[in-house]
């Protein structure tokens, strides 16, 4: 079952403009995928599997000839997995600057080597992307309202991986094979972790603090790790794409929370099955945190994809309130509380009103699409 990805357009207008595009995410999302759809739009196509090990071999230390040779007649090249290849940044230079007329796509499902690579020798040379699991938006609109709001449970259970969208009733095993499979590969290859099994334990342990504040400190004492190692363990964890964290928002007022950080799964059926708990929302004690997940995942696949300048926080006072999410826009904040309760009261902190102008809206079940997809200004509670 093919889901149109909503990106593809953002994309299909940069195209033979002069840069290379870069187009980064998780494993097994579909960047492979919509690439090759994307090419094969345009006919003829050099296809480079990073993975491969004869293709690391030709892109590892190539000079001029040997790419030209490689490139031949074709104008379009997508080279997969590019974080897999050294010196993979100097290649893309070398492409760009002397075979003007080559337009050049890359993947890569990890940051953690490829970053560093690009971003020094493809300065003002790329334009940048990045794909999520299937969003709110595109699973609404290839399967309709009255589809996706039945399934509405089913997806923050089991998440939005492509594979777990198109094979109902298999979910289970597909995101255990995904957990053990893929979440750690890049990390256990790029990054020389001695200690995989303390990664593992400490994305359960953030698994089990979904939705509240992470201390750095506490998880140091939990997993016996020093907090140095803890920070260098997450942000590995983000570039995998495992993981994000969101900010506090503050205006130096003494009051509000600065240092502490909220970390979310890019996906919560990974969140599930690092957790190996599927059991229905009803019965859960943590639907409320899943919940709040699942509504910051869909709001900030739409906010990049559509390219809006819109930078997401949480707040929270000393002496108590919070506001799950706070978007700022050209200086302008919005705040959302977030609950699967519709009924549940949806109020602004006494602490924050006192302290800064902005709309306030709930965010439950019965509005959640309206938010995700930018259907409008929710109403203001």
């Amino acid at each position: 079952m093919q889901i149109n990805r909503v990106i593809i357009q953002s994309i299909q207008e940069q195209l033979f403009k002069g840069r290379i595009i870069l187009l980064t995410g998780p494993r097994r999302v579909g960047k492979s995928t919509l690439i090759h759809h994307l090419c094969h739009e345009h006919g003829d196509y050099l296809f480079l599997d990073g993975d491969d090990p004869s293709v690391r071999q030709l892109l590892d230390t190539p000079n001029f000839e040997q790419i030209r040779l490689l490139v031949g007649g074709h104008k379009l090249i997508f080279i997969d997995e590019a974080q897999r290849i050294r010196n993979i940044g100097l290649t893309l230079k070398m492409m760009n600057d002397r075979i003007k007329e080559v337009q050049v796509i890359v993947s890569g499902s990890s940051s953690l080597d490829l970053g560093d690579k690009l971003q020094e020798s493809l300065t003002g040379r790329k334009w940048e992307y990045h794909l999520y699991p299937i969003s709110w938006e595109e699973w609404y609109l290839h399967r309709g309202y009255l589809t996706v709001s039945q399934q509405l449970e089913n997806r923050i259970l089991y998440g939005m991986y492509p594979e777990v969208l198109n094979n109902p009733g298999s979910e289970e095993k597909i995101l255990k094979e995904l957990t053990k499979s893929y979440l750690y590969k890049d990390i256990l290859a790029l990054s020389g972790i001695r200690k995989p099994d303390m990664l593992e334990k400490l994305l359960t342990a953030l698994a089990f603090q979904v939705g509240n504040e992470v201390s750095y400190n506490e998880l140091s004492q939990l997993l016996g790790l020093d907090k140095n190692t803890i920070s260098v363990y997450i942000e590995l964890l983000e570039k995998a794409f495992v993981v994000y964290r969101l900010k506090p928002y503050n205006e130096n007022q003494r009051s509000e929370i600065k240092t502490h950080r909220k970390i979310y799964f890019y996906d919560t059926g990974i969140r599930n099955a690092v957790i190996s708990n599927f059991i229905p929302l009803a019965l859960r004690n943590d639907k409320g945190a899943l919940w709040e997940n699942f509504v910051i995942n869909e709001r900030i696949k739409w906010i990049e994809y559509h390219q809006q300048n819109i930078h997401s926080y949480f707040w929270r006072a000393r002496q108590g309130g919070e506001i799950d999410l706070l978007e700022k826009e050209n200086g302008q904040l919005r705040a959302f509380e977030i609950k699967w309760n519709k009924q549940a009261k949806f109020k602004m902190p006494i602490a924050f009103a006192n302290s800064y102008e902005a709309p306030f809206a709930g965010i439950h079940p019965d509005n959640f699409l309206q938010f995700v997809t930018g259907q409008g200004m929710l109403q203001e509670n």
